[in-house]
């Protein structure tokens, strides 16, 4: 029993020896502790260099023998048979000029020979006998044209001139347009007119309410039709029905019947003031824009709604439509025209090049062409995608009014009372008029606000803010040795802005 006490005292002893003291296990702990900080210090600095000491906006190391290997897939792949015909064509080159008879095996250079089709030939290299020149009968000889250098430093200017040189269009010779008549009688800012087919009377509408119709032989009110309870906007004439479509600040887009001179329809749906209408030439389709950033497309006949050509953030200031596409084209405060799809009543292009409001846009009549109408520049445009053609500057003004006729004539009208007639091929202004208001009325209601072209394209009317209509013609009796052209080619090309 002893001895077993003893045995078991023995290893706790031992285990008593060898347990740490607390000085031991604090330095442990130090230890320990010093290792995990040193830990985190290493990790934070490597964080720190990885996002600190890499150029990240700098680019990785370009393999040279990579890029050659891409460089030589694509040509191969998108030139391949470009690289092949060129090989084809100066191996059978190579093979005619060896083909080419010759009295003489030694050639030194600076040498000529009639090459194929009389072309003269010089010979650069030498072949034949010379120590210098020694070589064999089947070498290749390095042949230029005599002009190679005049043509390559040729090359050189060329490159350093324009690619394209601008081409100033001589503008074709208009005759100037006067003021004829005046006609009086709204008791309002007069904001529409439009001509009937016939070409007999024309219509307006102004701020007083009233729609009136006009002789356009002699100027006489024939009908006044009165409906709309705030400012008449838009007055347009169908082609095809003997309808009046009008539409006015007061929401409502009436239809006219003017057999019997009554209002037989109404086309509901604008939340605000409308702008601007035009109807489909071919369709039974009329289409309004209006304050509401929209421009509502309707079935002349049962009334509905077919589609809302919602996109435009801001007022829609006119609309134009055509038989063909873009069948539908819309000009905004917002300063984008838009070409709609009117099968699938979407935005086909939108185009951003104006800087300022759109207020008004014009069809020609043949081309396949319309202009737009902004205070920074006058634009022309190609449909179907409206391709940019060229800028008409000039005219600092607010333009509230575009009209095109068959000669080529395009006029503008501005808020201060300004007119501008442009030759639409070379955008040359070749006339410039200042309206003077009705006597009685402010210098400030000088603006036009309407104009269109009749029938034959030969009377401009105007409607305007001193509620008058002006009438205006071509002067017959001006030539082009009385009125020249005034024409003065720029020589740098203008900016296309």
């Amino acid at each position: 029993a002893q001895m077993a006490a003893v045995a078991a005292a023995v290893p706790s002893t031992a285990a008593a020896e060898s347990a740490p003291t607390g000085e031991e296990q604090r330095a442990a702990a130090e230890t320990t502790v010093d290792r995990n900080l040193l830990n985190v210090v290493f990790r934070s600095m490597k964080r720190t260099s990885d996002l600190f000491h890499a150029e990240y906006a700098a680019f990785p190391v370009v393999d040279e023998t990579s890029a050659e290997l891409t460089k030589a897939v694509k040509r191969r792949q998108e030139y391949g048979q470009v690289i092949r015909a060129a090989a084809a064509a100066k191996k059978a080159r190579e093979d005619e000029m060896l083909a080419l008879p010759s009295t003489n095996t030694s050639y030194t250079g600076g040498q000529v020979l009639n090459g194929p089709g009389g072309a003269k030939l010089a010979i650069t290299g030498g072949v034949g006998g010379g120590a210098a020149g020694e070589g064999k009968r089947g070498e290749i000889l390095t042949m230029l044209p005599t002009g190679a250098r005049q043509k390559g430093e040729d090359n050189t200017t060329r490159a350093l001139l324009p690619s394209k040189a601008p081409m100033m269009v001589k503008p074709q010779w208009h005759a100037p347009w006067k003021l004829y008549r005046v006609i009086s009688g709204h008791t309002g800012w007069v904001r529409a007119v439009d001509v009937e087919p016939e070409n007999q009377w024309f219509a307006s509408g102004g701020g007083d309410r009233i729609i009136k119709i006009w002789d356009l032989a002699t100027g006489k009110l024939k009908l006044s039709l009165t409906g709309h309870i705030s400012a008449v906007r838009a007055v347009k004439i169908s082609n095809r029905h003997p309808f009046l479509f009008s539409g006015g600040e007061d929401k409502q887009v009436k239809c006219w019947d003017l057999e019997y001179n009554k209002v037989i329809r109404h086309y509901h749906g604008h939340l605000s003031a409308v702008q601007a209408i035009d109807y489909h030439p071919t369709l039974d389709v009329l289409v309004t824009a209006a304050r509401d950033s929209t421009a509502r497309v309707w079935d002349m006949r049962t009334k509905a709604q077919i589609h809302c050509l919602g996109g435009h953030t801001n007022t829609v200031a006119d609309v134009i439509c055509q038989a063909a596409d873009p069948q539908v084209i819309t000009a905004s405060h917002d300063s984008t025209i838009r070409l709609w799809d009117l099968a699938a009543g979407r935005s086909m292009c939108s185009l951003t090049h104006h800087k300022k409001s759109v207020r008004a846009l014009a069809l020609h009549p043949s081309l396949y062409m319309f202009a737009s109408a902004s205070p920074d520049n006058i634009k022309q445009w190609k449909c179907p995608n409206g391709e940019f053609m060229q800028n008409l500057p000039g005219h600092n003004a607010i333009i509230n009014a575009l009209a095109c006729n068959q000669d080529g004539v395009l006029v503008s009208g501005g808020d201060n009372g300004s007119m501008r007639f442009w030759d639409w091929k070379s955008g040359f202004c070749f006339q410039q008029e200042q309206v003077k208001p009705q006597p009685g009325s402010i210098d400030s209601e000088a603006g036009i606000y309407a104009m269109t072209f009749d029938k034959t394209g030969l009377r401009l009317i105007t409607a305007e803010a001193d509620k008058t209509i002006k009438m205006y013609k071509e002067d017959d009796t001006a030539t082009e040795e009385s009125h020249p052209i005034v024409w003065r080619p720029e020589i740098v090309k203008r900016k296309q802005y």
